[in-house]
Order: C-alpha cells, then sequence, then structure tokens
C-alpha cells in the first residue's frame, strides 16, 4: 500500500492517509494503523500546532512525516495513499519545545520561535509543532498561517481512548490524569 509520490519545484506537502512506516510494521496483529493526512504550503497553512494528550500520537506524526518526506525526495515510493511533495530545505519539526523550563518561559520560548517562523519572508519554513501548551491555539487568531489541530482521543466511562486522528482544531486539555493512570 505504498504509492508513488508527486515531487514538485514548489512550497506543498501533502499527504493522504500518510502511515508510520516503522510503527505500522510493529503493531500487534489485527490492529491497523491510523492514516492521518497533512497539508502545508507557504500560502495558506505553513505551520500546524498539534495538541492532545501524551501517547496519543503527536511525536509519531511529526517523525511520519519526516520519513514520507525524505522517502519521497530520495526517490522511493512512500506510505500513503497519495503525496505531493514541494522539494524541501527547510521542514521543521518541534515536539515539546519550551517543556522543561516554567511554564511561563516555555510558552514565551515557543510563542516567539512559531511566531518568528511565520513572518521570516525568506524561509516560510513548513512546520509541525506538537505541543501540551494549549495558550498556544491563541495564535491562530492573529497569525495567517498558523492553524490548530489535535490529535483526538474520546472520554468513555472515565477512560480515554486514543483514536489517534488528527482532527482541525486544537485540543482543550491534556488528560494528565488519566493518562498517568
Amino acid at each position: 500500500r505504498y504509492v508513488r509520490p508527486v515531487v514538485a519545484d514548489d512550497c506543498v506537502l501533502q499527504i493522504k492517509a500518510g502511515r508510520h512506516p516503522v510503527i505500522e510494521t510493529q503493531l500487534p496483529m489485527g490492529e491497523e494503523y491510523v492514516p492521518n493526512d497533512i497539508e502545508l504550503d507557504a500560502e495558506q497553512q505553513q505551520i500546524m500546532i498539534i495538541t492532545g494528550p501524551n501517547m496519543a500520537g503527536k511525536s509519531a506524526l511529526l517523525r511520519q512525516t519526516a520519513l514520507i518526506t525524505l522517502m519521497a525526495q530520495m526517490g522511493c515510493f512512500v506510505p500513503a495513499e497519495a503525496a505531493r511533495i514541494g522539494l524541501v530545505d527547510s521542514l521543521v519539526l518541534f515536539d515539546e519545545l519550551g517543556r522543561g523550563t516554567s511554564t511561563y518561559d516555555g510558552i514565551s520560548i515557543a510563542w516567539a520561535i512559531v511566531e518568528y517562523l511565520h513572518d521570516h519572508k525568506g524561509a516560510q519554513a513548513r512546520t509541525l509543532f506538537a505541543t501540551h501548551y494549549h495558550e498556544l491555539n491563541e495564535m491562530e487568531k492573529n497569525f495567517s498561517r498558523i492553524k490548530n489541530y489535535n490529535v483526538s482521543v474520546k472520554e468513555l466511562n472515565g477512560k480515554v481512548i486514543f483514536l489517534r486522528k488528527l482532527m482541525r482544531g486544537g485540543s482543550e486539555h491534556s488528560f494528565g490524569i488519566h493518562v498517568a493512570e
């Protein structure tokens, strides 16, 4: 179920139903990898801020995008339904940027870096930003090419079920207690 990607001389990174080429081979028998779509470009959606609890699949989504991009650029077929990969010299992946410091400092550092990437005219780096800082969802209101997404979960009878599906909109809380259980 790999396809030949279109590699183009533009700034579009579009993956339809992409899968992680390593994780999907390690899943238990009968369990399917949940595919996700990614769309980045320099005009409409340059930066995707991705929120959701630990263990929901944010990091896997970032690594999957990087692997598919690298595979496409070196001439490989990719694990997706379709892929259009504009030449990449500036794909930026941030996973929990600003963690390990105080919340206020972490949010400030993350905000400043995302704002810089958005406003830097020369780079317009296509960026995936996985974070627990829900405050960063406010950036979508003031920056035209930043869009909020979340890796969805479902709460059922006090338990969290990880759906691992990327959905439009920021998540409202991290389910920290549920994940810890």
